[in-house]
């Protein structure tokens, strides 16, 4: 904790104890103000404590309200959040935010939301985050109708609206619409040519669905539209080093030799891996590990050290000592219950677009965050397991990419459900966002049907098949109902595919702590 936290922390253990004898109204906006500096800090919890005792006083206090819910949203307790948010506005409250964030709640908690979007926008007019979680909320509703034409209209209206073409884009690919998937970016440009974002945007779209061919033709168009460009020319280095047109990466690697960032250095690193340029791969991975997108590029130099046989990876990666098979706390008539629920959110035709999910589905939002009982009992029990991981740990590390982290509260960065078929399969990837992640097994097939081992394994240290690396597993587990595996958020890892059957497991990643 830095000296600041400690001296937020301080500060709110005496106010605390000062409201707990009573009522101040002299002292609520010093107090509130102290509370906006914990929830900064990454404090909400201990800021949550004293808005807590203070919204007993003043259930009608609108920014009380709004901080206390925001601090329970920020620890992860959404129903209590809601309900708070809810006693203020039965209180009176009319505050707009105050709707925006019952809405957001009850969305993320997966309850009907679209209509608490319908009223969040009606007092927030020409809000375009709000219409496009209004559109989501009636996508998961069922009504993918309304939600397409909700979209189409804003952008009709503004065909300059990043989000709500890449909103539209991901609803149409995972609705199985593949030929309409990016039409809305078609006709944003025709209207605004000029518009340089909203092309990349069109090239981001067709590079996650790995239209190469298509990204090439678009680049050419946008070319003539805006000139030539150091984005352009990036965009056009990332199309020739992943359709394998080698020569063509070397002249436009050439071309941008004086440019820097996350996305050149990842598309130098790929490219010089499948050519076995190991020291040059090496020199692209270090320096990005001193900076924020540092967790993209350990993966990377793990791959890059096999490859050379220094055994530096294993300093990374420790598969004895991080990949761990671990139980979780739920009975075998729990496990059906929590099978039930997920297998209802599995409405999609198709995976996200970006996703690393073959011949099955992925579920949207986070699903650990859910309101349903069964899966507020697996979320406790589930955390515990990985509570026990963390503590388990070797001591701090400075500089390592999972022991480097401080060991405090455990919250969740993202969380999903996937369901697979019949040759259902992860290719490998890894989570950089993440710190640990995990993969919690609730219904499998039937050995039979499953296929022999490693069919329906998660494999750990595989590098993604469009490399062209000779890098077998390092370790496997073996799926069990009732079993999470835990490892390294950084860790390559995949899923093998299966014979027949349904594999469903639930899967989450871990925020790297703050303090």
């Amino acid at each position: 904790m830095t000296p600041e936290q400690s001296q937020i922390v301080a500060a709110l253990d005496a106010e605390l104890a000062r409201a707990l004898r009573g009522p101040d109204p002299a002292a609520r906006a010093a107090r509130l103000d102290l509370c906006r500096r914990a929830l900064g800090q990454g404090l909400a919890g201990q800021a949550g404590a004293l808005l807590a005792v203070m919204a007993r006083a003043a259930p009608a206090d609108a920014d009380l309200a709004l901080l206390h819910g925001v601090a329970l949203r920020q620890v992860q307790r959404l129903p209590e959040a809601l309900a708070v948010f809810e006693a203020a506005q039965s209180a009176g409250v009319a505050d707009p935010a105050l709707l925006q964030g019952i809405a957001q709640t009850r969305y993320e908690a997966g309850l009907p939301a679209a209509a608490h979007f319908a009223a969040a926008l009606a007092a927030q007019p020409g809000n375009a985050d709000l219409l496009r979680l209004q559109a989501a909320a009636l996508a998961a509703e069922g009504d993918v109708p309304g939600a397409e034409a909700l979209l189409e209209a804003e952008l009709a209206r503004n065909p300059g609206w990043l989000d709500g073409h890449k909103a539209l884009s991901v609803l149409r690919w995972t609705v199985g619409d593949q030929a309409r998937f990016a039409e809305s970016y078609a006709a944003g440009v025709q209207a605004q040519p000029g518009n340089a974002e909203l092309w990349l945007g069109w090239f981001r779209a067709l590079t996650q669905a790995r239209d190469w061919a298509g990204a090439g033709d678009m680049l050419g168009r946008a070319e003539a539209a805006l000139g030539r460009s150091p984005a352009l020319a990036v965009a056009q280095l990332l199309v020739a080093s992943e359709s394998g047109d080698a020569a063509r990466t070397e002249a436009l690697l050439a071309e941008c030799a004086g440019l820097r960032g996350e996305t050149i250095d990842l598309i130098r690193i790929r490219h010089y891996l499948r050519q076995r340029r190991l020291k040059e791969a090496e020199g692209v991975a270090l320096p990005q590990l001193i900076t924020p997108s540092a967790a993209v590029f350990w993966p990377y130099l793990s791959l890059v050290w096999r490859l050379a046989g220094d055994a530096r990876w294993e300093w990374i990666d420790r598969p004895d000592q991080f990949i761990r098979p671990l139980p979780v706390d739920l009975s075998g008539a729990d496990l059906a219950e929590l099978a039930e629920v997920l297998r209802g959110l599995h409405v999609m035709e198709r995976p996200y677009i970006e996703q690393s999910v073959r011949g099955g589905t992925q579920t949207d939002r986070s699903v650990i965050q859910r309101h349903e009982p069964i899966i507020r009992l697996a979320k406790a029990r589930w955390l515990a397991a990985l509570r026990d991981y963390v503590d388990g740990l070797p001591p701090f590390e400075q500089g390592h990419p999972l022991l480097g982290q401080p060991r405090g509260e455990l919250l969740v960065e993202g969380s999903w459900s996937v369901r697979l078929l019949r040759q259902g399969h992860n290719v490998p990837h890894n989570h950089p966002v993440g710190w640990i992640s995990t993969a919690f097994y609730v219904s499998l097939p039937d050995p039979a049907q499953m296929g022999p081992p490693p069919a329906g394994h998660i494999a750990f240290g595989t590098p993604p098949e469009d490399l062209g690396l000779d890098l077998p597993a390092y370790a496997t587990i073996a799926p069990q109902p009732g079993l999470c595996a835990v490892f390294p958020s950084t860790m390559w890892h995949r899923t093998m595919p299966f014979a027949e059957g349904e594999r469903l497991v639930m899967a989450l990643d871990l925020k790297r702590p703050r303090w």
